[in-house]
């Protein structure tokens, strides 16, 4: 027998568009708020070496949003209780990278582990199930975007507080310890605001590939800039338009949200690779060349 071809409408389809949107506004809304923030993290997840401490907490995030979904309670505090102890814990516990990696590789397979079985256990609609990993287009209601917005007011509103000694710190923790900052406090609070963007985007993107927000975006910024103003400010256009686009573009499809985000991600990152590639070459070129006898 010949397979069948995919049926791509499944996967971009614009019928009935306009009214699909008004279905995804709170989405949208709250995605972008989301985006912002996270935007505005990256950079520092990058310079902190923390893109294995985001994943690592996205699971905890997830194990706690399942159990509050198997109890009938609200996800999003189930979901932010999760983020938040593991945040507590890595920050707290995880003084040296390889402590902190550790830690996180012992919290990450316990978290997964934990939230298969609250999902197992859960006897009501799978599409709850589902989202919870990959996301969901039309899954926030007035209450969840109330309390996703004033997360992300929340974690604005500290990082504006925070952003001078926190850049020091993250740059040169050393001297900022003998300037007389507290990093250790620093480290702490920076991990809460992850984990709380963290339990904000998985309620949008899922569990399993919101590094493409917290990560991705700097990485993508760091190929083509070196100066820290332009890439928090790329980092928060490049993480703002993977998630609109991604709900845009899933607006009408089958398929969850989550791939487009992260395909819109990773082609933003590789545009940037590529043009970081080409201008150090040029660099390489117009160095001048050694006197040769």
């Amino acid at each position: 027998m010949v397979a069948a071809g995919a049926d791509w409408s499944r996967v971009i389809n614009f019928d009935d568009y306009g009214s699909l949107f008004e279905l995804a506004r709170n989405s949208l809304i709250a995605g972008i708020a989301v985006a912002l923030v996270a935007g505005l993290l990256s950079p520092f997840v990058m310079t902190r070496d923390l893109p294995f401490a985001v994943h690592g907490i996205s699971e905890l995030s997830f194990a706690g949003a399942a159990g509050a979904l198997l109890l009938g309670t609200s996800v999003v505090l189930g979901s932010i209780a999760g983020s938040l102890i593991a945040a507590l814990l890595v920050g707290a516990l995880g003084t040296r990278a390889r402590d902190r990696n550790s830690l996180v590789g012992v919290l990450m397979p316990f978290g997964l582990g934990l939230g298969v079985l609250f999902l197992a256990l859960y006897e009501g609609r799978a599409a709850n199930k589902f989202g919870l990993l990959t996301g969901q287009i039309i899954a926030v209601e007035d209450t969840k975007m109330g309390a996703l917005l004033c997360i992300c007011g929340v974690v604005a509103a500290v990082m504006a507080l925070i952003w001078r000694p926190l850049t020091f710190a993250s740059v040169d923790p050393d001297v900022a310890v003998a300037r007389g900052i507290n990093v250790r406090a620093l480290s702490i609070v920076f991990m809460l605001l992850l984990g709380l963007t963290i339990a904000a985007a998985i309620q949008i993107i899922g569990a399993l590939l919101v590094l493409a927000l917290l990560c991705t975006p700097a990485a993508a910024a760091m190929q083509v800039s070196a100066s820290a103003r332009n890439i928090t400010l790329l980092s928060v256009t490049f993480s703002t338009v993977s998630m609109g686009g991604g709900i845009l573009l899933a607006l009408g499809s089958e398929v969850p949200i989550s791939p487009y985000v992260t395909t819109l991600s990773f082609g933003i990152y590789a545009v940037c690779r590529v043009i970081g590639i080409q201008r150090t070459r040029q660099g390489w070129a117009a160095r001048p060349q050694p006197a040769t006898s």
